[in-house]
């Protein structure tokens, strides 16, 4: 029972979506006590009906908390939340505390929000996340990290609950950097393994043979093993339930401009992402932002 205690922790989480909600009912299921704030009363009712605590506001949420987890829709809003905002959370936070912010944002939004909570005697370290809804319910996500050495080994146990493989990419920043890479990669996969199965598929070719050939052979890799964007070649995926659930390509468009925005301050070539942020805009554009990004495949079919 002591050994129990001593690993409880209080825990702010902020935001509560379809990533968000399922991580802190991960904590709460491990034992912490979670205090949970969404500005969606049903995101905070489906952790509550788990054991979360519903804090009353962000502010309350942090009040006491030895850490604070944040998944938030983009830097702008981390940054107003915690540091530029009326009623900035670092004027709360405790000065033991550990800010774990799991949202995908821009890199050098990152370093600033840190920078700023470092000059408070704060700590605030970027934890982004892979392995979408399905490894967030599971508690498989990968976390690329950017921290000190010290700000990962304190991260590292609460990250544990959440998530399977804990990375620490380096520096403040550095989980931004890594999440915007392997999402840009995802992008170049996802749509190449849609134009080989649809060339496959115009040329008489059943898809679930094409995919299994492939997947046997030199052509394989995550998008075609594990989430095949054809429908009812595999079961539990976004394609066999309408493109539903999953990571919608309103998402990946948006990962992908981080991507760009990286790639022009560091000078990279990214020709590939950048023929595969096009696809995404053109899918996007023709109204299928909500649907899961494998959906791309639709592209290909002139739907």
């Amino acid at each position: 029972m002591r050994t129990k205690e001593k690993k409880m922790a209080t825990i702010g989480f902020i935001g509560l979506g379809n990533m968000g909600g399922p991580m802190a009912i991960n904590l709460v299921k491990a034992g912490h006590n979670v205090k949970a704030f969404d500005l969606s009363q049903a995101a905070m009712d489906t952790v509550v009906a788990e054991g979360g605590n519903a804090a009353a506001s962000a502010a309350d949420a942090v009040t006491g908390a030895e850490f604070v987890v944040s998944m938030l829709p983009a830097g702008k809003h981390v940054q107003g939340l915690f540091q530029t905002g009326d009623a900035p959370l670092f004027d709360l936070v405790s000065k033991d505390a550990l800010i774990i912010d799991s949202s995908t944002i821009d890199a050098a939004t990152a370093q600033s929000v840190s920078a700023a909570a470092a000059e408070r005697g704060l700590s605030f370290i970027d934890a982004p996340v892979s392995g979408g809804v399905g490894g967030a319910v599971a508690g498989t996500l990968a976390f690329m990290v950017g921290a000190t050495d010290e700000q990962f080994a304190k991260a590292k146990p609460v990250l544990d609950v959440m998530g399977k493989n804990i990375f620490h990419a380096g520096q403040s920043g550095a989980g931004q950097i890594a999440k915007a890479c392997n999402n840009m990669l995802l992008s170049i996969l996802m749509t190449g393994t849609c134009e080989a199965l649809n060339m496959g598929m115009k040329n008489g070719l059943d898809p679930a043979v094409l995919s299994e050939i492939m997947k046997q052979s030199s052509g394989g890799n995550w998008a075609l093993n594990v989430y095949n964007p054809v429908p009812g070649v595999m079961d539990g995926v976004p394609s066999s339930n309408d493109y539903q659930g999953g990571f919608q390509v309103d998402l990946m468009y948006k990962d992908l401009g981080l991507a760009m925005d990286l790639s022009q301050q560091s000078a990279s070539s990214v020709p590939m992402g950048s023929a595969a942020r096009s696809l995404f805009s053109l899918h996007k554009a023709k109204g299928n932002g909500g649907l899961d990004f494998s959906s791309v495949i639709k592209l290909y079919q002139d739907q």
